[in-house]
Formats: C-alpha cells, sequence, structure tokens
C-alpha cells in the first residue's frame, strides 16, 4: 500500500469518527450537559436535597397540601402511623417565641392543643413524608434524612412572619404531620392565612 493510499485511508477513518460525534455543551465547571434520557426513570442521584426540595416544592408539598389536604374536623382513626396534609381553622391560642430557633403557634384540633412548628427551625420528618418520598427514591440513607432538613427549610420560606399579634386571631394553615389513632403530632406549618375561611 503507497503512502498515498494509507493517508486517504486515514483521512477517510478520522472523517467517519468526526461524523460519529456529538458536540456536548459544557456547564460553567467545565463538565459536559447530557441531555437526560426520556424513557429514563425520574432519579434524585445528581440532585442535592436543597435542590430536589426546591424543585419538587409545588408538585410534592404545596398542590396535594391545597388540594387533597384531610380537614382536621374528620381525621381517621387509624392504628397505622401516617404523615398526612391536613387543613385547619382555628384561632392562635397561643405564638412562642421565646426560642428565636424553635418557634411555634399552639392552635386547637378537635378540643386538644396542637403545637404547630413556624421555624426557623423545624424538626422531624413530617414533610418529607407526606410529601410521598420513600427511601427507596434515594441513593442512600444520608440523602433521604437530609431531605428531611432541606423540606423544612423550604416550608419556612412560605410562611408569614408570625408575632405575638397573631395570638387570638383565626387562620387558615396548611400543616404536615404524623397521624396516629387520629391524634396529630410533630405538626409543621405549610401555609398559615389570617382570617376564617
Amino acid at each position: 500500500m503507497s503512502l498515498k493510499q494509507w493517508g486517504i485511508g486515514v483521512l477517510c477513518c478520522s472523517t467517519l469518527l468526526l461524523t460519529a460525534c456529538r458536540v456536548v455543551d459544557l456547564d460553567e465547571n467545565g463538565k459536559p450537559i447530557i441531555p437526560p434520557d426520556p424513557n429514563a426513570k425520574a432519579s434524585f442521584a445528581n440532585m442535592t436535597p436543597a435542590q430536589i426540595a426546591q424543585q419538587t416544592w409545588d408538585s410534592r408539598v404545596s398542590a396535594p397540601a391545597r388540594d387533597h389536604a384531610l380537614d382536621a374536623a374528620t381525621l381517621p382513626n387509624s392504628p397505622t402511623p401516617q404523615s398526612v396534609f391536613v387543613r385547619l381553622h382555628s384561632n392562635i391560642e397561643k405564638v412562642d417565641l421565646t426560642n428565636a430557633r424553635e418557634r411555634s403557634v399552639t392552635v386547637t384540633l378537635n378540643n386538644k392543643p396542637l403545637e404547630v412548628q413556624i421555624g426557623p427551625l423545624i424538626r422531624g420528618n413530617a414533610v418529607r413524608d407526606a410529601a410521598g418520598f420513600k427511601f427507596e427514591d434515594f441513593t442512600n440513607q444520608v440523602q433521604f434524612a437530609q431531605l428531611s432538613k432541606a423540606y423544612n427549610r423550604e416550608a419556612v420560606k412560605h410562611l408569614p412572619p408570625v408575632d405575638a399579634s397573631w395570638q387570638q386571631q383565626p387562620v387558615t394553615m396548611l400543616i404536615a404531620g404524623n397521624l396516629k389513632d387520629g391524634v396529630l403530632s410533630d405538626a409543621v406549618a405549610l401555609d398559615i392565612q389570617q382570617g376564617a375561611k
């Protein structure tokens, strides 16, 4: 084979290789942006818990809580624990601002006081679990646990500033909480509006 034939062969192979390649865009860190496979199963593996909470807040928390919340007056009396969204109309009996990091309001639910966390620090998994997330959706236990904190922080962002003037005022609340035997616990405010509706 002559040098000219080798050159033509190399040129043809190079052309074939280059036409088979696809140019991809790079993100701000110089990493390739690979378009998602439309047939791939939804995955949170490459997202931080904060990104998951922000991107799914409306679809997994806000809209379901608004459209499908249980009525506080008719909570089911199931012995099986479950995390749920609840709509409540009540007066705020007490506003507790003594701990600047763990503020709460107390309302009446079925003739019993219920403490509802309003942040900025919120404890528990009620928001994440009411949103329907399962451990299997995540890469590891740490990411699953961190999602609770991210959702709790996201919940606080959507609340109005509550102060002592709210005491004894009627409110409509959307809350996430853990329900067992008709009793709600670990309640977290998702939305508070002054006035009865």
